[in-house]
């Protein structure tokens, strides 16, 4: 999955030969995941047609504050267009519109939206051999990155004046995988190694029985989505689960019983950076598996269970400078028994969940969690859904690891 799926992409197209280059260039960010609006200025329409750039992107494309054929036609808010976006993205970007964006000139609606926006803003430069060596081009291209603008740099190539040289608009695919690298870079987890559990376990009792929990897994899942989105390289060790996971950053490691995760999460805990045990493991197994299937009888069954390792204490133990974080799910006396395992298990950080609060624990869409650390500070959170609440764990994580 690219860091782009999800993230909302402003397409600024201005007036030059390369803007035939931005069909492919939508197609490509739609491909990623993202979603596209695309805002043109008026003479960028003589390259290539709104008509196309809306089809490919499946939004309207803005050109104008208005409407010049209806009156009643609401003008297109540059300040809700700069808002909307995740990331800017400029391409081409002429001579003419680099030097409005440097000296802030707002003559047409992605001016205005570009100094309206909030975001990350990306350029890339599309004009001539001789216009691009221009000592006032030089002057753009660096106070625009001073601003904080972000340059795709041109390529060297044949140029629409059958010249060959520096000055030809990126490729849209290298546009992206520019972008892409960009945000990796600037992740807070980028370079980091995070172990996850997820999901129940399953305990055989005999070839077709087992002792198991209503877990999901749905919870793990979205905390390893979190994580891979802000950089991490994920170890997802998932108990059964039907839990579909699509990252290029999480790999997943299907087990079955406690003591499978137990030998998976040991196999990969001395080489990551951070640990993050939610998955409901059994603390108990059939002390004895029957190898065929037990038949029924009137008489009662009585099956002799025995303990199983406890995962997260053995991590505690074996911990060096992991950032280590359990889950406590808690009926009663729910702080003070977290408090007890951050001290047992030897916790930076405990996920608190109490079965007595509507809407969390297992198989739901929802969960509401307070998060406890080492010095038993507390943050209470309200009823989320499980894909917030894992944002949260993850961003409190982060915090206390840059500490």
């Amino acid at each position: 999955m690219s860091v782009l799926q999800g993230k909302k992409v402003l397409l600024g197209i201005t007036a030059g030969i390369a803007a035939y280059k931005t069909a492919g260039l939508v197609r490509l960010f739609i491909k990623s995941g993202a979603e596209v609006k695309v805002i043109m200025t008026p003479a960028s329409k003589d390259f290539i047609t709104p008509l196309t750039l809306s089809t490919l992107s499946k939004n309207p494309v803005h050109s104008t504050f208005y409407d010049q054929e209806d009156e009643n036609e609401l003008w297109n808010n540059h300040v809700e267009l700069g808002l909307w976006a995740d990331l800017m993205i400029i391409a081409p970007a002429t001579a003419n519109t680099l030097s409005k964006m440097t000296n802030g000139v707002c003559d047409n609606l992605l001016l205005a939206t570009y100094l309206s926006a909030k975001c990350p803003v990306y350029f890339a430069p599309a004009m001539d051999l001789d216009m691009y060596k221009h000592q006032s081009t030089k002057n753009s291209l660096e106070s625009l990155q001073s601003f904080g603008n972000i340059m795709i740099p041109a390529t060297s190539g044949e140029l629409a004046s059958g010249l060959v040289g520096e000055g030809r608009m990126a490729e849209p695919e290298d546009i992206v995988k520019f972008i892409e690298q960009d945000i990796m870079d600037k992740l807070p987890l980028k370079g980091k190694k995070l172990l996850l559990t997820a999901g129940p376990t399953y305990e055989a009792i005999d070839p077709v029985r087992f002792i198991g929990n209503h877990s999901s897994g749905k919870m793990g899942f979205e905390i390893a989505k979190a994580a891979a989105n802000l950089g991490a390289e994920v170890f997802l060790v998932s108990g059964p689960s039907h839990q579909k996971v699509n990252h290029s950053l999480i790999h997943r490691i299907d087990v079955t019983s406690a003591q499978q995760m137990y030998d998976a999460c040991h196999n990969h805990y001395m080489d990551v950076d951070i640990a993050i045990l939610s998955a409901a493991v059994a603390d108990y197994r059939p002390k004895n598996v029957v190898d065929k299937k037990i038949k029924k009888k009137d008489a009662s069954l009585v099956i002799e269970l025995e303990p199983t390792q406890d995962i997260l204490k053995s991590l505690g133990s074996a911990k060096k400078n992991q950032f280590l974080v359990g889950f406590a799910l808690e009926t009663n006396d729910e702080v003070s028994n977290a408090k007890k395992k951050i001290e047992s298990k030897n916790l930076n950080l405990i996920v608190l969940n109490s079965l007595r609060d509507k809407g969390a624990g297992f198989a739901g869409d929802t969960n509401k969690i307070t998060i406890i650390d080492s010095d038993f500070n507390q943050t209470e959170y309200d009823l989320k859904s499980k894909s917030e609440v894992a944002v949260d764990i993850i961003n409190e994580i982060i915090t206390r690891i840059n500490a």
